[in-house]
């Protein structure tokens, strides 16, 4: 679901072309098979990849636009159970853009869209998330990028700049910061894992509605239609939930007195980096005045503001047009 998730638990499914390989079992003497081989999508305008992880996990992700010339490459990083698709909007306008097109990385991370899932779900947990995305980075290639991080991708970006400031020439937070509240993880926790899969996209986009409607005033049918085709994978006309629903367990620990969640030593890395921070204007996650106190403990911060979205706001519209403009500025910056 959205706002940080589709909150649906993931039925088995038909084994098809998009099925990763997965390693041997614990104990085998099987070596694990090969990442698969990259392919060019190109209707979808992207090439699709594999690369290992570095406990055997084969993992996945999107290479969108030129690889040489361009602008400074992005690397998005979605946020707890979301996925690449998220991404497509934004990433296909700055990949075609007619002045500058860049390059643009998406990742799925471990147990989220065609990444294979963990069957230790201890491991869902940031630093480990971080290693497979630099990974990922390293097998395309690429040691410097700005990065676009939704929720728990944020979280990503401002560990990267704490432990490869090499690596990191500009950040966006979308909706994410340097406290994250406790009523926001709480209405998170309450549907992360649980549910049923809707019967058709219909349904999809009437469940969607349901839950976060308080979160998303803005929101009309097209927008929830449109969110529900981000949120689950098509699996033969029909939606399916599209993360390992054992991913609720990163949420154990939150209860109703649970302290908000203070990232400030992690949003502190970012002192040096130039950072665009988006705030859905109705989110539970991100409060306006957290948003006051990253600017000051970062004074060339920028800020953009979602009217009527909650967390996470879709990346679309002038969210692509403001995130475009913070990467040409970004661009001049490197050049000089």
């Amino acid at each position: 679901m959205h706002g940080e998730p589709a909150g649906l638990p993931r039925p088995a499914r038909r084994a098809g072309a998009e099925d990763r390989a997965r390693p041997a079992p614990r104990g085998s003497s099987l070596s694990p098979p090969a990442p698969p081989e990259a392919r060019r999508d190109e209707a979808a305008g992207y090439e699709a990849f594999g690369w290992r992880s570095a406990d055997g996990l084969t993992l996945a992700g999107r290479d969108y636009g030129p690889r040489e010339g361009g602008g400074v490459p992005v690397l998005c990083l979605p946020g707890l159970t979301r996925t690449v698709r998220d991404f497509e909007v934004l990433a296909t306008a700055l990949a075609t853009d007619p002045m500058r097109p860049r390059r643009v990385l998406a990742l799925d991370s471990r147990g989220r869209g065609a990444s294979e899932r963990d069957p230790d779900p201890s491991r869902y947990q940031p630093g480990v998330e971080l290693a497979d995305a630099l990974a990922g980075l390293a097998a395309r290639g690429l040691t410097r990028v700005a990065v676009v991080g939704t929720s728990r991708g944020g979280i990503l970006a401002m560990l990267m700049a704490a432990v490869r400031p090499d690596i990191i020439a500009g950040a966006v937070l979308v909706d994410i910061g340097s406290r994250i509240e406790t009523a926001g993880l709480m209405r998170i926790k309450s549907y992360v894992g649980r549910g049923a899969a809707p019967s058709d996209w219909a349904e999809a986009a009437r469940a969607l509605a349901a839950l976060h409607g308080a979160q998303f005033p803005a929101y009309g049918a097209e927008d929830w239609a449109a969110l529900a085709r981000l949120t689950f994978r098509d699996v033969d006309g029909r939606p399916e939930p599209d993360y390992d629903p054992a991913l609720a367990s990163t949420l154990d620990g939150v209860a109703e007195d649970t302290a908000p969640l203070d990232l400030s030593a992690a949003f502190a890395a970012l002192a040096a980096v130039p950072t665009l921070v988006i705030r859905g204007g109705t989110s539970d996650l991100l409060t306006a005045e957290t948003v006051e106190a990253m600017a000051t403990a970062h004074p060339g911060l920028e800020v953009a503001v979602a009217p009527g979205e909650g967390h996470p706001p879709m990346l679309r519209g002038a969210l692509v047009t403001t995130i475009a403009g913070f990467l040409l500025r970004l661009d001049e910056r490197t050049v000089a």
